[in-house]
């Protein structure tokens, strides 16, 4: 009897030391970067194999991994009209992995536990980690099933804004289906239209162009903005007080900032280049829009290949920022553009720590910053150099920087030169949308070895001579 007791607990030993081995194996970096993964392929065995899901030929294996991962990513790019290459069974197809992959299969995930009541996992629950840092009073439960509310609600709205917008030019059925996917991919900022030349058209429709904003602006500004500023509405209609975070409050005002900035710089390059035919208040309209869209959300209202050379760089450059942290939107996000500014302002004033609104951010925060942007400038700089490299061309450096930026930061705007991509090139801009969405310090965490742990011990110091 001894024996076999004997017998059992080893089996259990080994049983629980497996399990204790595959738990740090998959660590959170690891089950987020695996997830958008899984979905990737899914999604292009979706797209190669889904019976009905085109109007002609099927797409090749390259072509399915491009925009499945385009689609997941939800960047934008593509190498097929979505308008007339799919049927709607195809379209339907990628605005679910849109949806699925604008939210974060993780995060989708842990919506569906926290409705069924159940307890999210350790793994689900360390992604909350920074979240409780930044706003310590908000409660992470409920901001997830907050997450599936906020969501439905705002495509839910704007897919009936749209579709009464729309009745008129369309009819009352044909109106229903371009109303849901518009609102989906503006939210979720993806770009995807089943509009051959995407918003184009709706020049001069500042109703369309308005609430197509206010989505995009929605889906960049992040979920735990969006829940406290709920909070702070439902605190004022009870006569309480309720303090935003440093984290919301630096999101809010880069918004706005990068917004208005973008919108009088692009009022001023474009007026009398692409706008030049339209009137004043579409001039003003489609501007405020040209900034908007540039920060991840792909879709167009002009012609990019038409556009000035400095509207195309400072698209770039909204480009590379993006959107806000938990948000749809990619970029090396707007606090991290706001702490490298703050970091360079307090240097240059001789401040020793770095500051705003009566508060002083960490110092590992700021050179999370400063890391995240390097890594992010270092892997547009050899994407962009791989690109010209792999398709060598005259007179289109600019537009091959626009297409490996538009890439890497999920964007999904274009000079034209997606279909003119080859295969090898393609693959290119796939990984970095793909790097791009998950993110280049999640990817080094769930690549590494090794765990980050403190050292008792560390060599002597010895200065270098910087600038």
């Amino acid at each position: 009897m001894k024996l076999k007791k004997r017998r059992t607990i080893d089996k259990w030993d080994v049983a629980r030391r497996q399990s204790l081995l595959s738990a740090r194996w998959l660590t959170p970096p690891r089950l987020f970067v695996g997830s958008f993964a899984v979905l990737i392929l899914v999604g292009t065995l979706g797209l190669l194999f889904l019976p009905g899901l085109y109007t002609g030929e099927p797409l090749g294996w390259i072509d399915a991994l491009f925009t499945s991962t385009s689609a997941v990513c939800v960047t934008g790019l593509i190498v097929e009209d979505t308008a007339t290459y799919f049927t709607m069974a195809g379209q339907a197809w990628l605005l679910l992995l849109i949806q699925l992959g604008g939210l974060g299969m993780i995060a989708f995930s842990s919506i569906i536990i926290t409705a069924l009541g159940k307890r999210l996992s350790l793994r689900h629950e360390a992604f909350s980690n920074d979240l409780s840092r930044a706003a310590p009073h908000v409660n992470m439960r409920q901001l997830t099933f907050d997450v599936l509310r906020f969501t439905i609600a705002i495509e839910l709205l704007g897919a009936i804004i749209l579709y009464v917008l729309w009745i008129s030019h369309m009819g009352w059925v044909d109106a229903a289906w371009p109303a849901v996917f518009h609102s989906v991919s503006a939210f979720c900022n993806a770009g995807f239209s089943t509009f051959s030349n995407s918003l184009m058209s709706f020049q001069k429709a500042p109703a369309t162009l308005i609430v197509i904003m206010s989505l995009i602006v929605a889906g960049g500004l992040g979920f735990l903005a969006m829940e406290e500023i709920h909070l702070r509405y439902v605190a004022g209609q009870q006569n309480k007080i309720f303090r935003i975070s440093l984290h919301s409050r630096i999101v809010v005002v880069t918004t706005i900032a990068l917004i208005l900035g973008g919108w009088v710089l692009f009022a001023g390059f474009e007026n009398d280049a692409s706008l030049r035919h339209l009137s004043i208040a579409d001039q003003a309209t489609n501007s405020l829009f040209l900034s908007v869209t540039a920060r991840t959300a792909g879709f167009n209202s002009v012609d990019y290949s038409q556009a000035s050379d400095s509207a195309n760089f400072l698209t770039i450059i909204l480009m590379m920022i993006g959107g806000s942290p938990g948000s749809t939107a990619g970029g090396i996000k707007t606090t991290t553009f706001a702490l490298i500014g703050l970091v360079a302002w307090s240097r240059f004033m001789g401040y020793e720590s770095t500051s705003f609104a009566g508060r002083s951010i960490p110092k590992e925060t700021t050179e999370r910053a400063i890391g995240l942007f390097v890594m992010a400038f270092g892997l547009v700089t050899v994407g962009i150099l791989l690109l010209t490299a792999i398709q060598p061309a005259q007179d289109r450096f600019l537009s091959q920087m626009f297409e490996v930026v538009s890439a890497f930061n999920t964007v999904g705007l274009s000079m034209g030169e997606t279909p003119a991509l080859n295969n090898r090139g393609r693959l290119l801009m796939a990984l970095l949308m793909f790097l791009g969405r998950v993110g280049p310090l999640t990817l080094a965490s769930a690549i590494a070895i090794g765990q980050y742990r403190r050292s008792n011990f560390r060599y002597s110091y010895e200065d270098v001579i910087v600038g």
